[in-house]
Parts: C-alpha cells; structure tokens; sequence
C-alpha cells in the first residue's frame, strides 16, 4: 500500500473507535478542510489499514462507493456532534447512517483472513455505521472528546484512567502544545 506524498493526507488512526477514524478522514474541519480521501484509491487506503480489508489486496472501490463513503463520514460526524452536545440529530443523518448499518457488513473470520464480505467496501461501511450506532447509542458516548487543539478537529474516545485526556495523541497534538507552552513560558522568563 502506498503512503500519500503529502504527509497531511496520511490517516490519523488516534479516535479509539472505527467511525471516529472514519470522521478523521476530514481534517481540519474549523480551518480549510484537509479530505484524506480523495479518490477510490485513497478510500481503499483507509480499509485496509483501519484493518477492515477482506484479504491482504485493497477493497475495489468504486466512484458510487467513495460518493456514499463522504455522505456517511458527514451524517456520522453531524450526529456524533448533536449527540456531544445534548442535542436531537437532524432525521436525514440519523436515516443515512441507519440505513447503512443496517446492510450486511464484514462477517469475522478465523485463519489468515480476518473478514469476508461480497461487497467489502459496502461492507466495510457498514461495519463502520454499526460502530456509530453502537457508539452513540451506549455510555460510551460520554468519553468521545474533541481534541484541544485549535487548529484539530479530530474526535477520539478517552479512554484515560482520570476521563482528562484532552488531546487527540500526545504525538500529534500534545507535544505541539507542549513545545509552544515551553517557549511562551521561555520567552517570559528572558524578557525583551
């Protein structure tokens, strides 16, 4: 599998969850978006290495697929936020992500392969709006953060001993934050 040129479109994988992988798709959503899944390739790119591939060869994936593939990340994202914030869903987002949950999704599998699925991109989605569902609808929807980072948007599921964990990956944000606090306070303490 090959890794995008541009370091920016490689997949966060921090949400702790599938779908909240699946959302971190769409970077910087408070920004100018960053779409981690341009094309089909790109989308067979996250299956396989969110582990929901069928076989060892990426899912093929067609134009129908990606097309439905954006519509369930935003209907997932747009729930997941109202759920966040206490509030009622619009019905078209809950309808979508149902609707694809409810298709046959990846049936496990002992041996060498760990899925299988007649239609494994169709499939895979599914399996990722079930993990929504599943999410949303249980207690641990409570732990799904937003990350502290200002210029991130991605979600993850803390799953801190102490429920504090306020960025999304101490790699990726919470060392950013750690070296700009070092220098603010650096700065402070030599002065003009």
């Amino acid at each position: 599998m090959t890794q995008p040129a541009d370091p920016a479109l490689a997949f966060p994988f921090v949400g702790g969850r599938p779908c909240l992988d699946f959302v971190a798709t769409l970077g910087k959503r408070h920004a100018t978006p960053v779409e981690r899944i341009p094309d089909p390739a790109a989308l067979a790119r996250w299956i396989t290495e969110a582990g929901l591939a069928v076989a060892d060869e990426p899912a093929p994936v067609a134009v129908r697929d990606l097309a439905e593939a954006r519509a369930l990340r935003e209907a997932v994202y747009r729930v997941l936020r109202a759920a966040m914030a206490g509030r009622e869903p619009e019905t078209a987002d809950v309808a979508l992500v149902n609707e694809v949950a409810a298709r046959p999704d990846l049936a496990p599998q002992l041996g060498r392969r760990r899925w299988t699925a007649r239609r494994p991109a169709r499939a895979a989605l599914a399996t990722v709006a079930r993990d929504a569902v599943l999410l949303i609808g249980g207690p641990l929807l409570e732990r799904v953060k937003e990350c502290g980072n200002p210029d991130c948007s991605l979600l993850f599921l803390d799953d801190s001993q102490a429920r504090r964990r306020r960025w999304c990956s101490m790699e990726r944000c919470g060392n950013l934050a750690k070296i700009a606090g070092y220098r603010s306070r650096n700065r402070a303490t030599t002065g003009p």
